[in-house]
């Protein structure tokens, strides 16, 4: 492995001719499906989505990653298709709530108990190893964040619900490692915006996801999409928690917040995947930008403990910015192995 290996949180850019982006930028990310995102005729999305994967894979690797991702481009939000995938949730007739950003928005509404049908995301897994030679990660949605975007009518309470995704979680994350996966990123941005519910049952949740499992997991916790979500607190009400969990690596960002490093510490053992990009702006950084916000990191914690990588995903972006963040990421991360004489 790299010192430094960099790598994406999830998400890339979906090509304009895949998904309306102009849509895609107008609304929060979809908890329900919509299909009328997507540029191409159905019957020809599966292999139009697998050319957009080959082109975010092949952009990575140009930029210099080290750890490729598919992009999520299959997606039309990081946690729809995982979720609407599940038996016990009726998706003709779905529910209502206010999101984190104070938004209503329509979400699967629970019905019955949450059962995986099938794998979900396997093929997604086996496409990207077939076409990388380099460490693969490919990211599900959090059990707390998926009970957090969905109306229960079904379980005696909300924790019990988030018990149910957890379970079909777990079953997903084992599959994706079966397959190829060299690293499973579960998504619980959910955790960070409810705080006093994450500290009463979200690392319980988080654990049962990642129950028997052997592969390097991580966990994401953000402030949302920089393009979508103005403002950032000035640090993390739910972090220090994550480092009782199963996790083996967590996922920050600290670049669009300006965050003081300082509360890595509160991490001790974990790796920490460090968010060095902006992305709430289209300007690109500089590798030396990149390299001071490494450097921030690395004074609370060692370089074999760090990945780098952009705060949160993407896909907002567009492509050119989105390809020169990465290939900034990728050069100030030389800059700092360089001084570290790695």
């Amino acid at each position: 492995m790299t010192l430094i290996p960099t790598s994406l949180v999830g998400s890339y850019v979906q090509p304009e001719w895949l998904i309306r982006r102009d849509m895609l930028a107008k609304q929060m990310p979809p908890r329900v499906r919509a299909e009328d995102l997507w540029c191409v005729d159905l019957k020809y999305l599966e292999k139009a989505q697998d050319d957009a994967t080959i082109l975010a894979i092949r952009d990575q690797e140009r930029a210099g990653l080290d750890i490729i991702t598919d992009g999520e481009v299959r997606r039309e939000s990081y946690s729809n298709r995982f979720a609407t995938a599940l038996d016990g949730v009726d998706l003709d007739n779905p529910g209502t709530i206010v999101s984190r950003s104070g938004h209503e928005v329509k979400v699967p509404r629970v019905v019955g108990e949450i059962r995986r049908r099938h794998a979900v995301q396997v093929r997604d897994i086996q496409f990207l190893r077939a076409n990388t030679d380099r460490l693969t990660k490919i990211t599900v949605p959090g059990a707390f964040t998926m009970a957090r975007q969905a109306v229960n009518e079904h379980y005696k309470s909300e924790e019990d619900l988030a018990m149910g995704y957890a379970a079909a979680v777990n079953e997903e994350i084992k599959d994706l490692f079966a397959n190829g996966a060299d690293i499973v990123q579960v998504d619980e941005p959910y955790m960070q915006a409810y705080p006093d519910l994450a500290r009463q049952w979200g690392v319980k949740v988080l654990d049962r996801a990642l129950e028997g499992v052997t592969g390097t997991t991580a966990v994401h916790i953000c402030f949302g999409y920089g393009m979508l979500v103005a403002g950032r607190p000035a640090g993390y009400s739910f972090l220090p928690e994550l480092a009782a969990s199963k996790a083996k690596q967590v996922s920050v960002e600290t670049a669009q917040a300006k965050l003081d490093c300082a509360f890595l510490k509160d991490l001790p053992d974990q790796t920490i995947i460090v968010g060095c990009l902006d992305l709430s702006t289209s300007e690109i950084e500089t590798p030396e930008m990149v390299a001071d916000r490494l450097r921030n990191a690395l004074k609370y914690v060692n370089p074999e403990r760090i990945v780098a990588a952009p705060d949160c995903g993407l896909k907002y972006l567009a492509q050119p910015v989105a390809f020169g963040k990465m290939k900034a990421l990728a050069d100030g991360a030389k800059i700092v192995r360089a001084e570290l004489g790695a």
